[in-house]
């Protein structure tokens, strides 16, 4: 690419990123060409779809996951590093409402680095006796999806409350206590 699209690129993900972050990712596309000084053409001819804006703007987000689960399997204590991944993974939900709409849309998907590490440690925290036996990947998507509900809600007025509410999740998610669950777990994501 020429120098001068090389810039337009860049300042159209820098102001989405800003964009994304502060109010979600339903921002109208032409505010986001606008912020970055650029027409609405240049946009689309960087970005064809909303998509493929949001893929480019949140493509670091997926590395940092994957380096957050090599964190947790890294660490000693299986539970631990069950419950120190979904509590960062929900730490970057709380701080980008862009991210936030983006977690609550997706499901972890097959063949991504990311899914491999987090499949292994649910398995970890599972064998190690900690963690549900009957709990899948898909169904951390409820966690996912709960917080991110919660973080859209609370995020003016008790900015905080998602750490209770995935307390309150985690609890639920210990084998201890456990009760049979109601229902099969979703499918893999891909085959929804």
């Amino acid at each position: 690419m020429r120098k001068d699209a090389v810039q337009n690129r860049e300042r159209l993900l820098r102001a989405a990123r800003r964009l994304f972050a502060d109010r979600g990712l339903d921002v109208p596309l032409d505010e986001i060409a606008r912020v970055a000084g650029v027409s609405i053409g240049t946009l689309y001819n960087r970005f064809p779809t909303r998509d493929a804006l949001v893929e480019a703007v949140f493509a670091d987000r997926r590395a940092t996951v994957a380096d957050l689960a090599e964190q947790a399997l890294a660490t000693d204590d299986a539970w631990e590093g069950f419950a120190a991944f979904l509590t960062a993974v929900c730490e970057l939900q709380a701080a980008d409402l862009g991210y936030n709409d983006l977690a609550a849309r997706t499901a972890p998907v097959d063949g991504d680095r990311g899914y491999g590490l987090m499949l292994e440690i649910v398995e970890r925290a599972q064998s190690a006796g900690d963690l549900r036996a009957d709990v899948t990947l898909a169904d951390l998507a409820f966690v996912i999806w709960g917080v991110s509900a919660t973080v859209a809600a609370t995020r003016q007025t008790s900015p905080a409350a998602w750490r209770r509410h995935l307390a309150l999740m985690l609890d639920g998610l210990r084998a201890a206590g456990a009760r049979p669950l109601p229902g099969p777990p979703l499918p893999a994501a891909r085959d929804c």
